[in-house]
């Protein structure tokens, strides 16, 4: 299936909150933080994967590749800022 912006943002939206259920843990900026992440991650993973022509694998693919996507933001936006609090 071809999202355009707009459905990628809502696949994000949930794949954010379940990057959240699959990383439990406290976030500087909580909940709210990981599902802008998880935009983020399934916007460029939605550009990714149309590059790529892996684009049309249907609701579940788009919904597991944006969740990956966010889990890696989220591991990455966890590393950065502990070592800025730590320094």
């Amino acid at each position: 299936m071809d999202y355009g912006i707009l459905g990628w943002i809502v696949i994000g939206l949930i794949a954010g909150a379940l990057a959240k259920f699959i990383m439990p843990g406290r976030d500087p900026g909580g909940i709210i933080v990981t599902i802008i992440l998880g935009i983020v991650g399934a916007i460029v993973g939605g550009f990714i994967a149309s590059a790529l022509g892996l684009g049309a694998g249907g609701n579940i693919w788009n919904l597991v590749l944006a969740t990956l996507g966010a889990i890696v933001l989220l591991w990455i936006y966890r590393m950065v800022t502990s070592r800025r609090t730590t320094v």
